[in-house]
């Protein structure tokens, strides 16, 4: 990700479904104006979810998700719509493509599982009738288009000639523009003027000559509250509290030096962390808090999955896979069996897990971390993160949520 981009998490993430030689690579190219997605006469070229991160006037950052065909067959043909059915937990707003060629006069078992899948999970969606410029040729005046049939909204449109492109992207506008504002992170948490102080370690994990994307979200998030962000390391944030001329208004640390902040900061200032306002952010904050009180049931051997939204280089000392099974252990003095997912994997069947205990998550959109939290919950599985975890674990998780009005017991 470049310097100047909006994080993935945060643009909208517009993916396009169908059958096989519909024409969703076609469209997809023709919808951004770039060659993003292989073309190709034969059945099955998208063969993995292809990712691109842009500008679509008139909506503004978005994520443009090709996804291969929803009617592949075969045990390759299998896991490839695996693949495109997980793209469902992130996916904002839908394009179905039809396949004007086919002149087909009623929806295919498969649109019909797609329209099913969109209405579950309340993903607004939008029908394209694809290859426009064929239909139009052939077209008897005795056959109806196939949606209307169903009074469903559709858009003709043509990837080739650019028929109706420019339509398609303001419906998609639209759509997006009927969503709920977002939770703040922390603007409105603050006031104008206040000071707001970021404890950030630099250590062996931290990345060299940059910082982690949820430390400048939180920045920019200040700044655009007319706040002050006060960015130190734990070793220097005694002296900058004594040298400040007025009382911080908040301390966000990370989770990894909460105890020894915790210690520092008086109690009348507000305390919280990364973690915790990103499971704000993400809306399970709640969900978080009442699963790192699980914790303290846990029995030796009981299954815990640790999971990592990115697929980041895994140093000695691992917040994920070393140092929050080290507290467990020396909180429960109890070894637990684990098990690590990262990236957009995510097992569907969690009944073997007694806990999950997610990242902040600042690289999955809100919808993505829903979808999760969702599936822990049908099952009954503790769901929390790391921060909310290391809090209860050191005994500040109250002193952390005190902020936000939330009840810990």
């Amino acid at each position: 990700m470049g310097l100047n981009e909006t994080p993935q998490a945060n643009r909208v993430h517009i993916a396009f479904f169908g059958r096989r030689n519909a024409g969703k690579s076609s469209l997809v190219n023709a919808v951004t104006g770039q060659n993003l997605a292989i073309v190709s006469e034969i059945k099955g070229t998208t063969t993995d979810p292809v990712y691109k991160s842009m500008e679509l006037l008139p909506l503004g950052p978005v994520v443009i998700i090709d996804t291969p065909g929803f009617d592949d067959e075969g045990d390759l043909g299998e896991l490839r719509v695996e693949r495109a059915k997980q793209v469902l937990n992130k996916t904002d707003i839908a394009v179905m493509v039809l396949d004007g060629e086919a002149n087909e006069t009623s929806l295919s078992s498969t649109e019909n599982e797609l329209i099913a899948l969109f209405k579950s999970r309340n993903i607004p969606f939008i029908i394209a009738q694809n290859k426009q410029e064929i239909l139009r040729a052939s077209f008897e005046p005795s056959v109806r288009n196939p949606c209307e049939l169903f009074g469903i909204e559709s858009i003709p449109v043509s990837a080739k000639t650019g028929f109706n492109i420019n339509l398609l992207k303001e419906k998609i506008a639209s759509l997006a523009a009927d969503d709920d504002p977002k939770q703040r992170l922390v603007a409105d948490l603050i006031n104008p003027d206040d000071f707001v102080v970021l404890v950030i370690p630099i250590d062996k994990a931290a990345p060299k000559g940059r910082l982690i994307l949820p430390q400048q979200q939180m920045i920019r998030d200040i700044l655009e509250a007319s706040a002050s962000a006060i960015a130190v390391r734990e070793t220097e944030l005694e002296k900058t509290l004594f040298n400040l001329n007025k009382k911080p208004a908040l301390v966000i640390t990370d989770s990894q030096v909460f105890s020894q902040v915790s210690a520092i900061v008086p109690q009348e200032i507000p305390l919280t962390s990364f973690s915790i306002l990103f499971a704000r952010f993400k809306g399970f904050l709640e969900t978080a808090v009442s699963g790192a009180a699980f914790i303290d049931n846990l029995e030796a051997n009981d299954k815990i999955l640790i999971c990592e939204g990115c697929t980041h280089h895994r140093q000695c000392d691992d917040i994920g896979t070393v140092k929050i099974p080290r507290m467990i252990l020396n909180y429960t003095s109890r070894e637990m069996q684990y098990s690590f997912c990262s990236g957009g994997d995510f097992p569907q069947d969690l009944k073997c897990y007694k806990l999950i205990i997610h990242c902040g998550s600042c690289m999955l959109n809100e919808r993505e971390m829903r979808y999760r939290r969702n599936l822990a919950m049908e099952q009954n599985i503790p769901f929390t993160n790391y921060g909310t975890a290391i809090a209860h674990m050191q005994g500040i998780l109250k002193r952390s949520v005190e902020i936000f009005k939330l009840s810990t017991d």
